[in-house]
């Protein structure tokens, strides 16, 4: 696992350096955890560094690879209450983006979510978005954040902001 995860990242810097029309993308949101993880944790972050690619002039697509934490709750059960640890992933994948208008676009991130707390083994990494411009370097982003684990999901809803950087 650890050499795959290496291996991407290896990727991904190698494909942002060459030269070609595109964008450096990070982004900042905050998040609400929903269903299986609104139960467990109280509020998440994720950051996210890419690299889109001019596809044309109104679809891009490139690597992207992120961090997301969710800060663990505590829940009664009626005896005592229980700490929940806090639950962090590393999603590595591949994102497109279609320009709706010159204001507001529609997209999707897909890959895989490698687990870094301990006992999470990470999953399939899916992340539908919808982004509007507030100036020509900075997006309103609203996403969600979903990792697909055996046995449930780990969901979040994100609301954040996305600079472009030259």
């Amino acid at each position: 696992m650890k050499k795959i995860a290496l291996f991407t990242l290896a990727a991904f810097f190698g494909l942002t350096c060459v030269q070609a029309q595109g964008d450096f993308k990070a982004g900042i949101h905050a998040g609400l955890p929903i269903g299986d993880a609104g139960d467990l944790s109280t509020f998440a972050i994720a950051v996210e560094l890419g690299y889109l690619f001019d596809v044309s002039d109104e679809f891009q697509a490139g690597p992207t690879l992120g961090y997301s934490h969710s800060f663990g709750d505590e829940i009664d059960t009626g005896f005592g209450t229980i700490d929940v640890d806090d639950v962090q992933f590393l999603p590595i994948a591949a994102a497109g983006r279609f320009s709706v208008s010159d204001e507001f676009s529609l997209g999707a991130d897909l890959g895989y979510a490698l687990g870094i707390s301990d006992g999470n083994d990470g999953g399939f990494y899916y992340a539908p978005r919808a982004a509007y411009s507030i100036t020509e370097m900075m997006d309103i982003v609203l996403a969600y954040r979903g990792v697909a684990l055996d046995g449930g999901s780990w969901d979040i809803i994100s609301l954040g902001l996305e600079f472009g950087i030259d």
